[in-house]
C-alpha cells in the first residue's frame, strides 16, 4: 500500500488526483462545523439521547448532532439510490434505462440525484418539527430556512461526491461515507482515555478492545478479498489461418458481492421509523415502539439481521445475473468443464452464488452485532464498531485498488512509449 502511494505521487496526473480528493475532505470537515441558522446548541445535547441517531453521526462525521449544514449526511443520496434499484426491478422502464448504456446510467443518475433532493427536503422539514423545541423561533419560516440549509447541505456533499468520482481517486460517495468515520477517531480516542483515567474501564477492557478490532479488520479484508474461482474452458477456433481460444481461464465469484451496501441500506430503512414515531413525544405508543428502534433492543436485532440478509441477496441479484454470464460465455465459445452451455450453466452458477452470497450475508450480520457484544465484553461504548470498521476497511481496499490499477496503466503506457 506504501509503495502504490509512493509511486502515485510520482505521477503528476495521479498526484493532482490525490490533492484533488483531499481538497474535498477539507471542505467537507469545514462544512460539518458550520452551524444550521436557528438552532440553539445549548438545547440539543438533551434531544439526542436514541440510539437511532448514532449511524447518522457517524457518517457526517459528528455534524449531526451538532446540527451544521451537513448534517444530514450522505444519507438521503443513499435512500435514493435503493429506491432506484428497487424501481429497477419493478417498472419496466426503469429496467430498459439500467439496459441502454451510458445513456441510460446517465438518465438514472439524474433521476437519482432529483430523488435525493426531494427525499432531503422531506426529511429536513420532519428534522426541524422535531428540533422546534432547540430553535430560537419556531415558525414556517424558521422551519423553510432550516429545511433549505439542510436540503443544500446535503446536494453540496452529493456534488462532492460525484466530483470525487469524476476528477479524484476511487467512489466519492463512499470516500465521504470514509472521511466520517475517519474523523471520529480523535474523540474515540478521548473518550478511552477519560474512560481510563476516571476509573470507567482498565487497562485490560482497552487491550481486548484493539484486539478485537485487529480480528474483526483481518476477518474483513480475508472476506472482502475472498472468491470461489469457476473454471472456463474456451473452445479452439480457426479463424483463416489462426488459431483462436484454447485457454483456461476462471470466473471470480466474491463471497461478499454486495460489500457494504446491504448494512448501509438496512440502516438507512431501519432509522425510518423511529425518526417518524420520535415525532411524536407525548404519545405513549409511538414512544414504546420507537423504544424498539433502538440499536440496542433485540425487536431492533432482528429486523436488522433480516434486513442485511434481503438486502445482500437482493443486491447481489441486481449486480451480478448468472444467465447473462453463461450467454457471455456461450457467445464467446466457452464452457465450465462437465457443464453444457446455456441454461445448465446458469443454474450452476446460480447455485454457487447463492451458497456464497448466503456465507457473506451472515457475516456482514456478525460483522453489524459486533459493537453490542464488544460494548459488553470491554465496558467501551465506542460508535466506532464493527460496522464503522466494514465500511471504512472496504472503501480503503476498493480505493487503493482504483489507485494500483491507475498507476500500473500509466506505467504501461510509460513503457510503451
Amino acid at each position: 500500500m506504501l509503495s502504490t502511494l509512493i509511486n502515485a505521487f510520482k505521477v503528476q496526473e495521479l498526484r493532482g488526483k490525490i490533492f484533488f480528493t483531499l481538497l474535498m475532505f477539507l471542505v467537507f470537515r469545514i462544512g460539518a462545523h458550520i452551524p444550521a441558522p436557528g438552532i440553539n446548541p445549548d438545547v440539543l445535547d438533551t434531544l439526542f439521547t436514541q440510539n437511532i441517531f448514532g449511524f447518522i453521526d457517524i457518517i457526517s462525521g459528528g455534524a449531526f448532532k451538532s446540527i451544521s449544514l451537513f448534517a444530514m449526511g450522505i444519507m438521503p443520496y443513499i435512500n435514493a439510490s435503493i429506491i432506484m434499484n428497487l424501481l429497477t426491478i419493478v417498472v419496466p422502464y426503469f429496467e430498459k434505462l439500467s439496459k441502454e448504456g451510458p445513456e441510460g446510467r446517465k438518465k438514472m443518475a439524474q433521476l437519482t440525484r432529483y430523488g435525493c433532493i426531494l427525499l432531503a427536503f422531506v426529511q429536513a422539514i420532519a428534522m426541524s418539527f422535531y428540533l422546534k423545541s432547540a430553535m430560537y423561533d419556531f415558525n414556517i419560516f424558521t422551519v423553510l430556512v432550516l429545511a433549505i440549509s439542510l436540503t443544500a447541505g446535503t446536494a453540496m456533499l452529493m456534488w462532492m461526491g460525484e466530483m470525487i468520482t469524476e476528477k479524484g481517486i476511487g467512489n466519492g460517495i463512499s470516500l465521504i461515507i470514509f472521511a466520517g468515520i475517519v474523523s471520529r477517531i480523535p474523540s474515540g480516542l478521548t473518550y478511552v482515555f477519560q474512560s481510563l483515567r476516571s476509573g470507567e474501564t482498565n487497562f485490560f477492557a482497552v487491550m481486548l478492545f484493539l484486539v478485537i478490532a485487529v480480528a474483526i479488520i483481518i476477518g474483513i479484508i480475508y472476506i472482502q478479498e475472498g472468491q470461489r474461482r469457476v473454471p472456463v474452458q474456451y473452445a479452439k477456433r480457426v479463424v483463416g489461418r489462426k488459431v483462436y481460444g484454447g485457454q483456461s481461464t476462471f470466473i471470480p465469484i466474491k463471497v461478499n458481492q454486495a460489500g457494504v451496501i446491504p448494512i448501509i441500506f438496512a440502516m438507512s430503512i431501519l432509522m425510518l421509523p423511529g425518526l417518524l414515531l420520535s415525532l411524536f413525544p407525548d404519545s405513549s405508543i409511538c414512544t414504546t415502539i420507537a423504544g424498539w428502534f433502538n440499536s440496542g433492543h433485540p425487536v431492533y436485532m432482528t429486523f436488522y439481521v433480516l434486513m442485511i440478509i434481503f438486502f445482500t441477496y437482493f443486491y447481489t441479484a441486481v449486480t451480478f445475473s448468472p444467465v447473462e454470464v453463461a450467454d457471455n460465455l456461450k457467445k464467446n465459445g466457452g464452457f465450465i468443464p462437465g457443464l453444457r452451455p446455456g441454461k445448465p450453466t446458469a443454474e450452476y452458477i446460480d447455485r454457487i452464488l447463492t451458497r456464497l452470497t448466503l456465507a457473506g450475508a451472515f457475516f456482514l450480520a456478525f460483522i453489524a452485532l459486533m459493537p453490542n457484544l464488544t460494548m459488553v465484553a470491554t465496558s467501551l461504548d465506542l460508535s466506532f464498531g464493527g460496522t464503522s470498521l466494514l465500511i471504512a476497511v472496504g472503501v480503503a481496499l476498493d480505493t487503493m485498488k482504483q489507485l494500483e490499477s491507475q498507476v500500473l496503466m500509466r506505467s504501461y503506457q510509460g513503457f510503451m512509449k
